[in-house]
């Protein structure tokens, strides 16, 4: 840095850079100019003779040839969304044209690619994953509906629907499922047709009817463009949310088996487990049944009464609640360890990546070993063995009204509104956080795509009576995460570096075709434990939070500042900032929380959603457009910004300003303006020049004549050094220094120099920040 600084072109622009950039261009052009004479190559004992004539700096100093414009980061992001689709066409479905446009040359590609053993780890892992939750969510559905639609509905759902995306979408790494929200819609248009004596599922036909009608009508007026307005504020919100939801959930579900198999904390003792049926009054005594035999379900069915004192002990089955919680446990730690398996020292790059790829399958089958070795009855997934309606009678296509009114089908059309937008919301937010940038996709996004098709599908879907699916986040992340690229490492202690994703369609297509098959595998599937499964879901709640910079900055709030990682919007933004916003994005997440856990209010989860944009923009007027570049994406403007505002983002690393007498500003943290004068300043020859200097160097001087020849009296010596300095300095020369004083500290730059040769920089700066003299002295 000496040397640089001591070149007189790199000073000059050193003291007018405005960012980064400008001092990277001015050490590369310095490194062009230079001679260096690298050691071993020359003998430093030889004399270098001096150059007869210093060489002109006037060729450094022209102005470089114009070069063009920097680009403008409002055109910028427009491109960025042109490329994504997320900007208007200007004409019905443009859109969707340009997204077939856009992901058509790669359709071929999208096969072929998925020809790697990583895909194959990929759609197993997935199998389970989203097995699992559609039996379960079949199961709440059926409870809900009257056993219209149960498990065996989301299967053919989950089949249909995951066909059709895989082949069709835009985006086919986003994984289709089932949601809380559209679960407590069907709760309520269920209960709304009970209380009208309708039949819900011709109700629901409508319903399903007009959802696809509005779709196709947003895709065909563009909305999805709507989309940029969902910056990584909203996604990471919703994204967090739904992982803790997967954790908590997994958590619960085990917690449920203990309540169901509860431990015995007795030992060894005898439990009274005296139980008897009686009859209920007389006449049921004298019929020829023996009562005390009856066993508690046969006792409730002929309206008799358990009577006796081990009525409330539970029977207890041996260990299988503490087997169930080594098995999730040693799921989701063996899931953990092994996919971290890839940066460990042992074994070729090849065959820590094949473990890598299929830790969660190794745990699944480890786990399921284990469990069938100990013979424990643990809860094991219970799959449909029939291929048939769940509800006897129910056929697989509906009726369009089955003597419910035919003003109904018009009535369909408000409750459809609220079904669109949880629809809506749900899919696209979960399509932004597949396509965000950092994954590095390199096919194009299909935004309209992906929405037409799903549109189309829900009539399928109403139609057939099966389970409306839309995109599900958490499954989503885990398959983009499950199809990682990255750089193989070469020399010893090297990282890896993220490549991208493996884009393919293959894998969606695979994991719903074994969705539609399990009715076949059903005695295969019976071995697994639930358990295992409860351990894969909170794997994918956990693994879905890596990477989320609101996770990340989650932990920083309870980090020493020493320990912190060395993340870039910390070096960005000052902590505090950094934790106002964070705090904000955790109260909004709370509130998430919220709406979504009482049943009552669930149905609101996606409009507040928007309400979540809402807050999003009014964070304009808290942070300055820098910040929130850093912590999070920049909204769209409805107009284009001014020049003075692209000009104070673009000197966001400098952000120093010129004032009108030709000193560079620079605002510091303490509110205070640094001014430094454009000019070039070499501190060591202004110093120099100060009489004050010369007056130190001539005392200099005569203390070193003196030491080398005493004067015989000490007194007249020490009177003699001060009449030097009192002559040293003139009248002249004081009047100068003070004139330069005040000039100085008018320009806001103070240069002082005392008997300890101490230089000051910004005295109000020194006592704004609480600095004594010793830690701004030179």
């Amino acid at each position: 840095m000496a040397t640089l600084m001591s070149d007189e072109v790199f000073h000059d622009v050193a003291y007018k850079a405005r960012n980064r950039n400008h001092l990277l261009s001015a050490i590369d052009e310095f490194l062009d100019a230079v001679t260096v004479l690298p050691p071993g190559e020359w003998d430093p004992t030889i004399r270098i003779e001096p150059p007869a004539a210093v060489p002109s700096q006037d060729q450094r100093k022209r102005p470089p040839e114009k070069q063009k414009d920097e680009p403008d980061e409002e055109e910028d992001e427009q491109k960025l969304r042109e490329e994504s689709g997320l900007s208007r066409s200007g004409r019905l479905f443009g859109g969707l044209i340009n997204d077939i446009k856009r992901k058509s040359p790669w359709y071929w590609s999208d096969f072929k690619d998925a020809l790697a053993l990583q895909c194959i780890a990929s759609w197993i892992f997935l199998y389970f994953a989203c097995l699992s939750p559609i039996i379960t969510f079949g199961g709440l559905l059926g409870h809900a509906t009257g056993n219209n639609m149960a498990a065996m509905e989301s299967l053919v759902s989950g089949f249909v629907c995951g066909i059709g995306y895989g082949f069709f979408s835009g985006q086919p790494l986003t994984i289709l499922g089932s949601t809380g929200p559209v679960l407590v819609f069907e709760t309520i248009m269920y209960d709304f047709c009970q209380s009208k004596g309708w039949d819900y599922m011709s109700f629901r036909f409508w319903i399903g009817m007009w959802i696809a009608v509005i779709l196709i009508i947003l895709v065909a007026v563009d909305a999805s463009v709507l989309v940029c307005y969902i910056t990584r504020f909203t996604e990471e919100n919703f994204a967090t949310l739904i992982a803790f939801i997967f954790i908590y959930k997994a958590v619960e579900n085990v917690l449920s088996i203990g309540k169901k198999f509860p431990v015995n904390t007795h030992g060894d003792t005898i439990l009274n487990y005296e139980c008897f049926c009686t009859p209920t009054n007389r006449s049921f005594a004298l019929e020829n049944v023996n009562w005390t035999y009856l066993k508690e379900d046969e006792c409730l069915l002929k309206n008799g009464t358990m009577l006796g004192a081990g009525c409330d002990t539970p029977h207890y089955v041996p260990d299988v609640f503490l087997m169930s919680i080594i098995l999730f446990l040693g799921t989701f730690l063996i899931s953990v360890q092994l996919k971290d398996f890839k940066n460990s020292l042992f074994f070729p790059s090849k065959v820590r990546q094949v473990f890598s790829d299929f830790a969660v399958i190794i745990a699944i089958l480890s786990m399921t070993g284990l469990d069938f070795y100990a013979g424990i009855k643990t809860p094991k997934l219970q799959v449909p063995s029939e291929f048939k309606p769940t509800l006897e009678g129910r056929g697989w296509f509906i009726s369009p009204f089955n003597n419910n009114p035919i003003w109904t089908a018009i009535l369909a059309a408000l409750p459809a509104l609220l079904g669109t937008i949880l629809i809506f919301m749900d899919q696209q937010i979960t399509a932004v956080i597949v396509n965000r940038k950092e994954n590095k996709l390199k096919k194009g996004c299909g935004y309209h795509l992906d929405l037409f098709v799903l549109g189309i599908l829900i009539i399928i879907c109403s139609v057939m009576g099966l389970p409306w699916f839309v995109a599900a986040t958490v499954l989503s992340i885990n398959h983009v995460n499950s199809l990682k690229l990255e750089s193989e490492c070469a020399a010893p202690g090297e990282k890896p570096q993220f490549l991208g994703v493996r884009e393919q369609r293959v894998t969606h297509i695979l994991i719903f075709l074994m969705i539609g098959l399990s009715v076949v595998l059903t005695p295969v599937l019976g071995h697994i434990p639930m358990p295992v499964l409860f351990g894969v879901f909170l794997y994918m709640g956990v693994a879905s939070l890596k990477g989320l910079q609101f996770f990340d900055r989650l932990l920083i709030i309870f980090m020493p500042v020493k320990y912190q990682p060395d993340h870039m919007f910390l070096r960005q933004v000052p902590l505090k900032r950094v934790h106002i916003f964070t705090l904000i994005q955790l109260a909004c997440l709370v509130i998430l929380w919220v709406i979504k856990s009482f049943s009552t209010t669930s149905i609101l989860f996606p409009l507040m959603l928007v309400v979540m944009i809402g807050i999003r923009k009014s964070l304009d007027f808290v942070f300055s457009r820098r910040e929130l570049k850093i912590l999070d994406d920049i909204m769209p403007e409805t107009t284009k910004r001014t020049e003075e505002e692209r000009r104070q983002l673009e000197g966001e690393e400098g952000k120093a300003d010129i004032d009108t007498t030709g000193n560079l500003q620079i605002p510091l943290a303490n509110g205070n303006i640094m001014k430094i004068p454009l000019a070039s300043i070499n501190i060591s020859e202004e110093v120099n020049k100060t009489g004050i200097w010369k007056q130190v160097n001539e005392g200099s001087c005569a203390y070193k004549d003196g030491k080398k020849k005493k004067s015989p009296n000490k007194n007249s010596s020490k009177s003699k050094k001060r009449g030097n300095k009192k002559d040293a300095v003139s009248d002249d020369e004081k009047t100068r220094l003070s004139t330069m004083a005040e000039e100085e500290e008018e320009e806001g730059l103070t240069i002082k120099i005392d008997s300890c040769h101490t230089i000051d920089f910004g005295t109000a700066n020194r006592k704004a920040n609480g600095l004594n003299a010793a830690e701004t002295s030179v």
